[in-house]
């Protein structure tokens, strides 16, 4: 596939009678590209992720996938996708494998030695009956089928739900070699760290609204860098400037967050003192999370 769009939402919406579950969602999803959808339980996720697999038909916009319409062209775009929800429901008086070879054979693929490898690298018991497994169980069964499914879009929405810290790692590395084979990944989470491992680009969702988009490095241009700071002489001047903020000092050292952009300049200033030690931390995921919500105090959150 050419380096393009695979997954193009433009102005989504949808509304359930009164209740506007989205309001305006716009992102795109390119080749080879592992996208990130994060926000809170709520936030339209799941929503906007069912448009998408026209399970529900939009409001208005437009959604398309491989340039085909989401609603009308979806058993042609099915064939050519994977997909795992947050909640996976299996039937209770088949095996593990049992469930994993149907889910492939609904999407005209075979058991295959990569699946022998997923079940191995999952630690899943597949001779067990699914009325027996939790729910991190179901979660791996439903993983295991799509990650051995040749498709050029996984659609993975809050996938590790039940899942250990151990499994999730093993999540993680099959998401960076599906994308190191040019594959198509929209992560839908609300597990921050997940998508600060695999991500290429995120967007922020917010009561069914795309609130920020773009690399982490264009968002952590937005946020703070956490300093610490020893020098030889003094520092008096640093904690004055307007883009420090929680200046605090004891003796020579100093400890302060400065908004990313004015970065080199705070460093610059430090530097007639005589730097003895400086440590800067970029902000995390977390961190961006929190300052893009605090913004957002003023909308009112009706989701539930």
């Amino acid at each position: 596939m050419m380096a393009q769009s695979v997954v193009e939402i433009k102005h989504l919406q949808k509304h359930f009678g009164k209740f506007q579950a989205l309001k305006d969602i716009t992102l795109t999803v390119n080749s080879g590209e592992v996208f990130g959808f994060i926000g809170p339980n709520g936030a339209g996720k799941s929503t906007t992720i069912r448009t998408l697999l026209g399970i529900l038909k939009k409001s208005d916009g437009t959604a398309t996938i491989f340039g085909q319409d989401v609603w009308r062209d979806a058993v042609a775009i099915h064939k050519r996708l994977a997909y795992v929800p947050g909640d996976v429901y299996l039937w209770p008086n088949l095996s593990g494998g049992e469930v994993i070879d149907l889910f492939l054979k609904l999407n005209d693929q075979k058991h295959s030695a990569r699946t022998d490898t997923l079940i191995k690298a999952f630690e899943l018991d597949v001779t067990k009956k699914c009325h027996t497994y939790s729910k991190g169980n179901r979660q791996k069964v439903a993983l295991i089928a799509a990650l051995s499914t040749a498709a050029d879009l996984y659609i993975f929405d809050e996938p590790t739900s039940g899942l250990d810290p151990l499994m999730e790692e093993v999540f993680q590395k099959q998401v960076l070699a599906l994308k190191d084979a040019g594959k198509s990944v929209l992560l839908s989470s609300h597990i921050l760290s997940e998508v600060e491992h695999m991500c290429d680009r995120i967007a922020i969702i917010r009561a069914g609204q795309i609130i920020e988009t773009g690399t982490l490095d264009d968002m952590r241009q937005l946020s703070r860098t956490q300093v610490t700071v020893t020098t030889e002489k003094e520092n008096t001047q640093i904690g004055e400037n307007p883009a420090v903020h929680g200046f605090k000092q004891t003796g020579n050292k100093a400890t302060f967050a400065v908004d990313s952009e004015a970065l080199a300049t705070v460093i610059s200033d430090l530097a007639p003192l005589g730097v003895k030690s400086l440590q800067s931390t970029p902000p995390t995921l977390e961190d961006l999370f929190m300052r893009y919500y605090n913004q957002q105090e003023g909308v009112a959150d009706d989701q539930h």
